[in-house]
C-alpha cells in the first residue's frame, strides 16, 4: 500500500542533511521532471523582484527567493520533517519511534511541486513553490508532471492507494486507473466538508497508521483496520471516494 500526502505551504528550514541528490528520490523515472522545474526555480530566483511576483510573495518573504536560488547546494532534511502545518503538525513524524518511521519511508509519498512526489524520508531542501504557480522555463505545472507522475505510479505498481491529497496536487498527477485506489474526503458526521479538520484528520490518520504499522495491501484491509480502531470511513455516491468522518 502506499499513502499520497499533499505538501504544506509552510516548512522548517535549514537541515543537516547532504545537498539534494535528484536521483536518489522514489519514483527515479521522474528524474527529468525535477531537474526541469529545479532549473526553472533556480533561474527564477535570480532576479528577485521577479520571483516575489511569479511566487506571489511579499517583500518580507524574500528568504522564500534565496531558498529556491540554493535548491542544489543547501541542506535536506527528510520530507515528512521538513513540512509544518496542520497536517504535518498532527502527523509529527519527530516523535515517531525508528520503526514507524521507518514504516512511513516504505509507505508514504508527499507530493510536492517542485520534485512530484517522494519518499517520506527522503531528503529535500526548503523551497517555495505551489500547485497553481505559473512558472516560468517550464509548461504549466499540471501539464509538466501529469502523465509522467501517473506513468511513475503505474511503473511502481502498489497494490493499493490512499489518496489523501488535496485536488490541486491530485491534479498534478491522477493514480492511474491500472492501480486500485481511493480517495478520502473529510466531512463532519452531518456531511459538512472540513478545512482545518481536514488537514488535522488526515496527519492524525497516518499516524496511527504508522504507529500500528498494519500489514494490508487492499481497501477492504483499511477499512477493517479502521473500523477496529473506531475510525469511520463511508461510502459515497463516487466510484473511488471515501468519507472519513470526524468531529469538529
Amino acid at each position: 500500500m502506499k499513502i499520497l500526502l499533499p505538501p504544506s505551504e509552510t516548512k522548517h528550514p535549514g537541515g543537516s542533511g547532504a545537498p539534494l541528490a535528484v536521483d536518489e528520490l522514489e519514483l527515479p523515472s521522474l528524474a527529468g521532471e525535477r531537474h526541469a522545474v529545479i532549473d526553472a526555480l533556480v533561474d527564477l530566483a535570480a532576479d528577485e523582484e521577479a520571483a516575489r511576483k511569479v511566487l506571489g510573495l511579499s517583500p518580507r518573504q524574500a528568504g522564500d527567493v534565496e531558498h529556491n536560488r540554493m535548491l542544489r547546494s543547501a541542506a535536506t532534511m527528510p520530507a515528512a520533517d521538513r513540512y509544518t502545518g496542520v497536517l504535518y503538525d498532527a502527523l509529527d513524524a519527530g516523535s515517531l519511534s525508528a520503526a514507524s518511521r521507518r514504516w512511513l519511508g516504505a509507505h508514504v509519498w508527499i507530493h510536492s511541486a517542485p520534485f512530484g512526489p517522494v519518499g517520506a524520508l527522503d531528503a529535500i531542501p526548503a523551497y517555495r513553490l505551489s500547485a497553481g504557480t505559473s512558472l516560468p522555463g517550464v509548461q504549466a505545472l499540471r501539464r509538466h508532471w501529469a502523465q509522467a507522475t501517473t506513468s511513475a505510479i503505474a511503473e511502481e505498481s502498489p497494490s493499493f492507494v490512499l489518496d489523501l491529497r488535496s485536488e490541486a496536487y491530485v491534479a498534478l498527477g491522477p493514480v492511474p486507473a491500472s492501480v486500485p485506489s481511493t480517495y478520502v474526503r473529510v466531512v463532519t458526521p452531518h456531511g459538512r466538508a472540513l478545512n482545518h479538520f481536514n488537514k488535522k484528520s488526515k496527519g492524525l490518520l497516518v499516524r496511527a497508521l504508522a504507529e500500528q504499522r498494519p500489514r494490508f495491501g487492499t481497501l477492504r484491509g483499511l477499512r477493517a483496520w479502521a473500523a477496529a480502531n473506531g475510525i469511520l470511513f463511508t461510502d459515497t455516491d463516487e466510484e473511488g471516494v471515501l468519507e472519513l468522518v470526524v468531529d469538529e
